[in-house]
């Protein structure tokens, strides 16, 4: 499985993950793929064409309906942090996000590609589960 970190989250935590993750999956940022100020609708038809990518952002995907529907149309599954995660500091929001990771990458296994989630900000327990998300 090959995941893709949006801009608005870390290289560096991408980074970290791709190391947890070694041999088994690979974590790409988009600067180590695109220049920085790629637009989303560029990246996302790219990742379309290649396939088999599942994008995580922080991005609330309110820019506008071009980004949106390259994202319907694209078939890759995203994970979408939900806005709380915009209120808490870096550190904290790499635990979390290390702690959701085996859930993240279960769940990617499992759907369908072009299904799309929310993350909670909670901790990610036995019990907790994303949210389906309609683009």
């Amino acid at each position: 499985m090959k995941f893709f970190i949006d801009n608005n989250l870390s290289p560096h935590l991408a980074r970290a993950l791709n190391e947890l993750c070694a041999g088994q999956h690979s974590v790409t940022h988009l600067r180590e793929k695109f220049d920085h100020s790629t637009d989303d609708v560029t990246w996302i038809n790219t990742l379309a064409k290649e396939g088999n990518w599942v994008i995580v952002t922080q991005d609330r995907l309110s820019k506008g309906d071009m980004e949106k529907e390259a994202i319907r149309r694209s078939g890759l599954t995203v994970f979408i942090l939900a806005k709380q995660w915009t209120q808490i500091k870096s550190w904290e929001k790499a635990q979390k996000l290390v702690h959701w990771w085996p859930k993240i990458i279960e769940q990617s296994e499992m759907v369908e590609a072009g299904a799309a989630f929310e993350i909670p900000c909670k901790p990610a327990t036995h019990k907790a589960r994303f949210k389906t998300r309609k683009l």
